[in-house]
């Protein structure tokens, strides 16, 4: 495992950070068996960098880990967690918030502690106004929280703005080979690096688009490269090309992307990448840019949704259909989301147009335009005649086996 330093403390950091929202589960809650073990693999390889914060998995990802490190190793690692402005409405509400997540962290310290998803100046004006400097400067007094900073969401000059409003420790950005250019993008992490900040960088792999299934032409771009690599090294190691990174967040779930990644964090130095290895990855950008239809990363800060439509699962089969030039997506989506089998209905044409998950996503994608373009497509003609069908199969199929 390669470390970078922390500039502002001193820290050495795990390249390869733990992101703690997307823990293996099981019945719809976090498997704390196996999650525990990939945790320990992590660590036992050289990862000493915990991302989590108080929506994730439910609210029940701070307390999962803070029952991890209870039973050892506590002292061995960094944990990250993050005041979310949105549940803030007085100072009195950041101090509980911060009792709540020591609390649930089993700790008496936050080694980085973010304002979470900030999209603008005007939210830091707001936690500002709220007495949120007063907060980090008694919290930092009191040895509750190490080192301060902030996950963005949002314009490259407000990002710049918010940076040289604070003596920030650290920032927190979305960052890979399609987002270079995008909200705090390639200019804000050299802007936050050169006043230096730490820059931790989140979704590195774009929620999963950028591995997994390859389009065939995105594979024939890989394969012209002299040093085979799968589609996550080369994620990675563009990023970890950058000097300005200090952390790459990696959401792992199984023991393999634990092994892979930290397999290539061992190794992985800045200014690495060859001319022609960056020009393939340039080509397999505009590849994506061409054949993705909705940039969503799948985060699911946007559920739930009120109608019920299933948002990132709808605009995931959608992208499929497209990138894999894949017809059967279309089958996958009356299955999965059709009701046929659940009985629950989350397909793109249930939406009501509330409006409530543009205003909760951090890409800013226009989600009912989005949705109406999937039902167009995804939805054909035949599709509610099918459910009705499928749906009174599996009650009678279900009632045969009661008797």
């Amino acid at each position: 495992m390669l470390y970078r330093e922390m500039k502002t403390t001193k820290d050495k950091l795990s390249i390869l950070g733990y992101g703690c929202m997307r823990f293996p589960q099981k019945n719809g809650k976090i498997d704390e068996e196996s999650s525990e073990r990939q945790i320990r693999l992590a660590i036992e390889r050289g990862v000493n960098y915990f991302d989590t914060a108080v929506i994730y998995h439910g609210g029940k990802s701070e307390s999962f880990l803070g029952k991890v490190f209870a039973k050892g190793g506590r002292n061995d690692v960094k944990i990250a967690t993050k005041l979310p402005p949105y549940m803030v409405h007085s100072r009195k509400d950041m101090d509980n918030i911060l009792e709540s997540q020591l609390k649930k962290l089993r700790t008496d310290r936050i080694d980085y502690y973010l304002m979470h998803a900030l999209p603008d100046m005007e939210s830091w004006n707001r936690l500002k106004q709220l007495g949120v400097l007063e907060f980090l400067a008694k919290a930092k007094e009191d040895g509750n929280i190490i080192n301060i900073g902030f996950s963005y969401h949002g314009s490259r000059n407000d990002f710049k703005t918010i940076i040289d409003d604070y003596a920030w420790d650290f920032c927190q950005i979305q960052y890979n080979y399609l987002d270079e250019h995008y909200q705090a993008g390639r200019e804000g992490l050299e802007y936050a690096a050169a006043k230096g900040l730490g820059v931790i960088i989140m979704e590195p792999l774009r929620g999963g688009k950028l591995v997994g299934r390859m389009p065939q032409e995105i594979k024939g771009i890989w394969e012209k490269a002299e040093i085979k690599r799968t589609p996550a090294e080369w994620a990675l190691r563009w990023i970890w090309n950058h000097p300005g990174v200090t952390v790459v967040l990696s959401g792992m779930s199984e023991e393999y992307q634990i092994e892979e990644n930290t397999k290539i964090a061992s190794d992985a130095f800045p200014d690495s990448l060859t001319t022609d290895e960056l020009k393939l990855v340039s080509q397999a950008k505009e590849a994506f840019e061409r054949l993705m239809k909705v940039g969503c990363t799948g985060c699911n800060y946007c559920m739930p949704c009120p109608a019920g439509v299933d948002i990132p699962t709808c605009f995931a089969m959608y992208n499929n259909r497209y990138l894999l030039n894949d017809t059967r997506e279309a089958f996958r989506y009356l299955a999965f989301l059709g009701g046929a089998i659940s009985g629950k209905p989350a397909y793109a044409s249930l939406c009501i147009e509330c409006g409530k998950c543009e205003k909760r996503c951090p890409q800013n994608l226009e989600i009912k335009r989005h949705l109406k373009a999937v039902a167009a497509e995804m939805e054909r003609p035949y599709m509610k005649p099918v459910l009705w069908a499928a749906r009174k199969y599996f009650k009678l199929r279900q009632k045969l086996k009661t008797i």
